[in-house]
């Protein structure tokens, strides 16, 4: 099961899986943190949970996005690109602006929760090449067997 997952998600993107698990360690590393250093609790962890759930519905649509714009023309993948991207930071003005009308979650925490996207982008290289060594090493095994 779990590896059929990991397939359909590599299907759309193949950077996908390891942006989402970066995501979600970010994710749990901040709930950790919050543990210590917030006096709400549940509106920090509410909060930080929307906002990583925003970001996971960001990277499947940039990745759905960037599929589409590439099947298209120069012109026409740009503007695609762009209305996607509107539509994008759209979604996340109106979270943000729900949290902070209705309370229902810390929306700094929610802004930390969609960030984990941008984090976890750039520690990607990093992760897949700690990642590697041990898909070469299983490699090399079966080689010499």
């Amino acid at each position: 099961m779990r590896t059929s997952l990991l397939m359909q998600l590599k299907k759309i993107n193949t950077a996908l899986p390891g942006l989402l698990f970066g995501m979600i360690l970010f994710g749990i590393i901040c709930q950790a943190a919050g543990f210590f250093l917030v006096e709400d609790k549940a509106d920090y962890s509410k909060g930080l949970w929307i906002g990583v759930l925003t970001g996971i519905f960001m990277a499947f649509h940039m990745a759905i996005s960037i599929n589409s714009a590439v099947e298209r023309d120069v012109k026409g993948a740009q503007a695609a690109a762009t209305r996607q991207n509107i539509i994008r930071y759209l979604v996340v003005v109106i979270i943000l602006g729900i949290l902070m009308i209705t309370r229902v979650g810390n929306p700094l925490a929610a802004f930390a929760g969609i960030m984990g996207l941008k984090i976890s982008a750039y520690l990607q290289p990093l992760l897949r090449k700690l990642s590697r060594p041990k898909e070469k090493n299983k490699m090399e095994s079966v080689k010499t067997e």
